[in-house]
């Protein structure tokens, strides 16, 4: 693998405020600017947390990865193990011994949350699943994500899978920041296989705010997650909140977030007043309504 950018050394200075191996309850929450990696607000952000399906954008910086150095090309088409076919939904259900295209693979992981499609990538990338998700964990400490441990490619459900929103949080910047030629496919709003037309999770996408990816998540365990970015001008921030219990309040929740702070960077270019910004974000968080407009759609059983 090429050598990787340690990104956002802002991130890193933030001091551990939870020692716990055990995932909490409860929500937690991080933004940050996406230029400079500063920390904007933060709530909770180092407690440990189930990834969900936020665990495939690991999985798809892996694969942008391997696209850049020639390991893989787009248009390669991998073979499906019955293990792959086996997964739970989301899925594509795709059948074992059948082979499909690495472009549609990503597509499907970022526009339909396919579990089986995450099980493809990583077997086509290392020996099996099990080491595929060794070589994520590596990864994420290259980056400086020294809180997550990947047990699986798709998010599904595993309690030695953990992660926290600040670690996520730099994994969204890495992914913004080191594949910035691939980033555009966060935008998806649905892709086509089979003559079947999937629709994205990713209600945010096109709202008012700016909001141009990255990946919901979904399980019992660890509630309603999403990392997501939005621009204004030349301004962009990189958010993360986990542990909703409803998609409606995730969704709102990390939109005032984006909102309050690129209204305060736009406002103050020169200085950020942390401590000013957290209170008028908690502010926002009381209230019922936002500004942001967003289209919301009957959410899905499965895990995304």
């Amino acid at each position: 693998m090429k050598a990787l950018k340690i990104f956002c050394l802002a991130l890193l200075c933030l001091s551990y405020t939870t020692t716990s191996s055990t995932a909490a309850s409860g929500t937690s929450s991080i933004v940050i600017d996406a230029k400079s990696g500063n920390i904007l607000y933060a709530d909770k952000a180092e407690e440990l947390r189930y990834p969900a399906s936020l665990t495939k954008l690991m999985t798809l910086y892996i694969t942008f990865n391997a696209l850049e150095t020639g390991k893989l090309k787009l248009t390669d088409k991998l073979k499906v193990s019955a293990t792959a076919a086996s997964r739970s939904p989301s899925k594509l259900g795709m059948p074992a011994g059948s082979y499909i295209d690495v472009k549609t693979l990503i597509q499907a992981l970022i526009v339909k949350s396919a579990n089986d499609c995450a099980t493809v990538l990583a077997e086509a990338l290392s020996p099996s699943e099990a080491e595929f998700a060794k070589l994520m964990t590596q990864t994420a400490r290259q980056l400086g994500m020294y809180r997550t441990t990947f047990k699986n490619a798709s998010g599904l459900p595993n309690s030695a899978q953990k992660t926290t929103a600040k670690d996520l949080a730099i994994l969204g910047a890495a992914m913004y920041h080191h594949f910035p030629q691939y980033y555009h496919l966060f935008s998806l709003n649905q892709f086509q296989y089979n003559g079947i037309t999937y629709k994205t999770h990713n209600y945010l996408l096109n709202d008012s705010l700016g909001t141009d990816g990255m990946k919901t998540g979904y399980t019992a365990a660890s509630g309603f997650n999403i990392l997501t970015s939005a621009q204004q001008g030349n301004y962009r921030v990189i958010a993360v909140t986990l542990g909703h219990k409803k998609v409606k309040e995730r969704d709102e929740n990390v939109s005032k977030m984006m909102e309050v702070s690129l209204n305060y960077m736009k406002q103050n270019p020169e200085r950020i007043n942390t401590a000013e910004l957290k209170s008028a974000i908690n502010s926002s968080l009381r209230g019922n309504k936002t500004q942001t407009a967003y289209n919301h759609h009957s959410q899905n059983k499965y895990h995304r």
